[in-house]
C-alpha cells in the first residue's frame, strides 16, 4: 500500500479514461470512484518486506496451481476501486477485465505493507473493499516500522477471523494455500526498534 495518496486529478474519470490513460504511461496511478489517486513511492524497508514474503511464501508452495504477483498488478475490487497491493495471489485459473490481462478481478490472497504514513481511512477503506469481495479467502496488512501483521481469514461470506502477529516467534499461517511464514522471515535484515533475528526454516 501507498506510503500516502494524493489526488492527481480532481476531474472525474470513468474506469475505461482511466485504464487508457494507465496502459500508456510506466506510471501506476490508483482509482477511486472517478478520481485518479497517485501512490507515493516506497523506500528500501517496504521492498524488503514484501520481497521477503514473497520469496517466503513462493519458496513452500512449489508446484501448486497459484500465481503470485508483486506490486504490479491492476486488481478491480468493489466500491469502484482499482489499485497495486504489494503482494496478490490467484488460486487456479486468473479472470482478467480483458484481452490485456493487466486488471485481475478474482484475487485470492492480498498482502499489503503500511508504512507510517498510511492513513487509518485509507488502511479502512481498502480492507472493506478486500472483505466485500467474493473471491478473496485472506488478506495481510504488514506493518514497515513495527514488527506487527493483521490477518484477515473468510470463514463463510459473513465470518472473517481476525489475529494479530507482533512476536518474533509468531508463524502465520496461510490456510487458503496451505502455507506458514514466521515473522522472522517477513522482516528478515530490517532494521527495528526490536531488530529481528535470522530468520528459521518453517516446513
Amino acid at each position: 500500500m501507498s506510503d500516502k495518496v494524493t489526488t492527481a486529478a480532481s476531474k472525474y474519470r470513468s474506469v475505461e479514461d482511466y485504464l487508457a490513460a494507465e496502459r500508456k504511461t510506466s506510471a501506476r496511478d490508483e482509482y477511486l470512484n472517478g478520481r485518479i489517486i497517485a501512490k507515493s513511492s516506497v523506500n528500501r524497508w517496504h521492498n524488503r518486506i514484501v520481497s521477503n514474503s514473497a520469496i517466503a511464501i513462493g519458496s513452500r508452495t512449489s508446484g501448486q496451481k497459484f500465481e503470485i504477483y508483486i506490486s504490479n498488478m491492476r486488481v478491480r475490487l468493489p466500491n469502484n476501486l482499482i489499485c497495486y497491493p504489494d503482494i496478490v495471489i490467484v488460486t487456479g485459473e486468473p479472470t482478467f477485465a480483458d484481452a490485456e490481462m493487466d486488471l485481475l478481478l478474482n484475487p485470492a490472497i492480498v498482502i499489503e505493507v503500511l508504512s507510517p504514513l498510511t492513513q487509518t481511512c485509507e488502511k479502512m477503506q481498502r480492507l472493506e473493499s478486500l472483505l466485500a469481495m467474493e473471491s478473496v479467502r485472506e488478506c495481510l496488512f504488514i506493518k514497515q516500522d513495527e514488527m506487527r501483521a493483521e490477518h484477515y481469514s473468510r470463514q463463510n461470506p459473513k465470518q472473517w477471523i481476525y489475529k494479530i502477529y507482533n512476536e518474533r516467534e509468531d508463524v502465520v499461517s496461510i490456510d487458503s494455500i496451505g502455507c506458514k511464514i514466521s515473522m522472522q522471515e517477513i522482516y528478515a535484515h530490517l532494521k527495528l526498534e526490536r531488530p529481528a533475528m535470522a530468520p528459521p526454516t518453517v516446513n
